[in-house]
């Protein structure tokens, strides 16, 4: 009798244990499931970007080579067709949809929304209605690249000259592209060598963390202008050495060159207040830097450091609250673009061998005219 009872209770037990078991899976899962949202949910904001006070605060620009060169494609691929796709929208909604993640999965995702943008089976306003984050990863992105894709005129001996209006070249001896008209940061045919170096340990002065990408290579290789826009920098600095920083157009892009050439470092004429057009010879690579008196080589290794800042308030041009963005993946994809440069003889000056014109070039001295007679003509305001 007793036994049979102990197996009824074995019995109730293993059957209890069985139950428990399974709500603990179910639970289990459900409170993964959940996590599993939150962290998605999460990177998209901690990874990438915070905001406060209505300005992006920081931004970790995860965007890969493959990822920049497939949106690239798909921009340049539909330009001036019905459905058009912009490569930085493109890129925001991957990001969005991945929590800026650019692996594989992330490219297949990508590529699936560009075929049914390009068809027309889709807009981008309709795939992103749901996507809390697209509106920052578009902001934080048209910061990062939005001045290097558009139309210019490239200069052609060969082009056309004749009436726009039937269809032919718009400007004698230039034809109109459309494509990447930000350049790669060396002359054409230079060697060079780099690695993805961001965030490396730095010590002279202080300790701190590497905010730029070097590239190795020969003194005096020529440096070109990334992207179009004003020279706002000039000058020694005790970490750059010679360096100069040039601001885009739009204010979001400040670009930084340093450690350029000893007794030479700048292209002829260059100052503060120039205004470069991408694909310029800008200043000659070197390892002047990390010293306090002007002019000197304390840097062992020869080689460009270019930085990219990223702006979205005053506040953020200098001190502690600078934004600056791994530049690997973005050098490797300018290198679709080179621009050759060519001795001018008789000096240590490089130019470069095929001019362009840039729109945002025209458009910013345009308008610094217009505001130049604008205070010229301006009566002053007589005192009571």
């Amino acid at each position: 009798m007793d036994r049979v009872r102990n197996e009824r209770i074995l019995r109730c037990l293993k059957k209890g244990i069985l139950i428990e078991s399974v709500l603990i899976i179910v639970f289990a899962a459900i409170v993964l499931g959940k996590r599993g949202e939150l962290l998605a949910e999460n990177s998209s904001s901690a990874n990438v970007l915070s905001i406060e006070n209505d300005y992006i605060k920081w931004v970790d620009f995860t965007v890969s080579y493959e990822a920049l060169c497939k949106a690239y494609d798909w921009d340049v691929k539909t330009h001036g067709s019905e459905h058009e796709i912009d490569w930085v929208e493109l890129l925001a909604y991957t990001a969005a949809k991945t929590g800026g993640a650019f692996g594989k999965d992330a490219l297949k995702t990508m590529e699936k929304a560009a075929e049914k943008l390009s068809a027309g089976e889709v807009t981008m306003e309709e795939l992103t209605k749901e996507l809390k984050y697209y509106a920052y990863y578009k902001e934080a992105y048209d910061a990062a690249i939005g001045g290097l894709v558009g139309e210019y005129w490239e200069e052609d001996p060969e082009a056309p000259q004749g009436n726009p209006a039937e269809g032919t070249a718009e400007r004698t001896g230039y034809i109109k592209k459309y494509g990447l008209k930000g350049y790669f940061p060396l002359a054409r045919g230079f060697d060079y060598n780099h690695y993805d170096d961001f965030g490396a340990g730095r010590s002279y002065g202080y300790k701190r963390k590497h905010l730029g990408h070097d590239m190795m290579g020969l003194v005096g290789t020529p440096i070109m202008a990334v992207e179009s826009g004003v020279v706002t920098a000039l000058g020694w600095n005790q970490y750059g050495g010679w360096r100069i920083g040039i601001s885009s157009f739009d204010g979001k892009r400040y670009y930084y060159y340093a450690h350029l050439r000893q007794n030479y470092p700048y292209a002829e004429g260059l100052e503060e207040g120039s205004v470069v057009t991408a694909g310029d010879v800008i200043g000659y690579m070197g390892h002047t830097g990390y010293s306090a008196k002007e002019n000197v080589n304390n840097i062992e290794v020869v080689h460009l450091h270019w930085g990219l800042q990223l702006i979205f308030d005053e506040s953020q041009k200098k001190g502690n609250n600078e934004i600056w963005i791994d530049l690997y993946p973005l050098t490797r994809f300018l290198a679709k673009h080179t621009q050759a440069a060519v001795k001018v003889e008789g000096t240590k000056e490089w130019r470069r061998t095929t001019d362009i014109v840039d729109p945002a070039v025209e458009e910013y001295e345009a308008g610094h005219k217009a505001q130049k007679e604008d205070d010229e003509n301006r009566v002053p305001e007589q005192t009571q």
